[in-house]
Parts: structure tokens; C-alpha cells; sequence
């Protein structure tokens, strides 16, 4: 498979050259059916499995086990084990608490030691 490098200006033409109004007049049912068709496309993600890679990623990119992740974090680790096996999804404050982790994890880390 070729490796292809996205840079500005590829992205700026790519976005150019969108038909944006065909895009948004396109229902679920038609994404769906494009997506299926597309051997290529990677599946459409429930909101558990959405979090579930989040969290998987976040904690392997750590290098920590749940335990630690979910000690340091402060999230009870057999809410977290639901979460990474999509057994259950979080709601919505949680799932904002887990992309700030994702994207600060040593800030968040710091600010709950410091609060307790």
C-alpha cells in the first residue's frame, strides 16, 4: 500500500473541489449504503466502540494498565473495563472528561493530584 503525505495545500484542494451541497444532502440510509459498498471505508463506530477505542488508545499510549488508568484518573476501574469492552458507553460529561485526557493526560493527571 503507498503512503500518501496530506499537507495544506492537498487538504485546501481536496476541500475545494467538495461538492458540499451534495454532501449534505445525503440521508444516513445513503451514507450507510456508501459505506457498505466501499470495501475500503472503515466501519461506521457505535458510541461505545467510539469510546472504547478512545480509552484503549489513551491508556496504551500511556503504557498503563487499567488499574493504574483508572486510579490516576479517578474513573472505577470496572467502569473503565465496561467502557474498553464496550459493555457500556459514557455519557456525555464523561466522554468530554475522556478526550481531555486524551489530549492532556499529564495536565489532568496533575490537577487531580493537586485537588485531593
Amino acid at each position: 500500500m503507498a503512503t500518501v503525505k496530506v499537507t495544506p495545500n492537498l487538504l485546501a484542494e481536496a476541500i475545494r473541489r467538495t461538492d458540499w451541497a451534495a454532501q449534505d444532502s445525503l440521508t444516513d440510509g445513503d451514507i450507510a449504503r456508501q459505506v457498505e459498498a466501499d470495501t475500503d471505508a472503515a466501519p461506521v463506530l457505535t458510541a461505545a466502540e467510539t469510546a472504547a477505542a478512545i480509552v484503549r488508545t489513551v491508556r496504551k499510549r500511556l503504557g498503563i494498565s487499567q488499574s493504574v488508568f483508572a486510579a490516576r484518573y479517578h474513573i472505577p476501574v470496572g467502569t473503565l473495563r465496561d467502557w474498553e469492552q464496550a459493555r457500556k458507553h459514557p455519557d456525555a460529561p464523561a466522554m468530554a472528561y475522556l478526550r481531555a485526557i486524551a489530549g492532556a493526560p499529564d495536565i489532568i493527571a496533575r490537577a487531580l493530584e493537586t485537588a485531593g
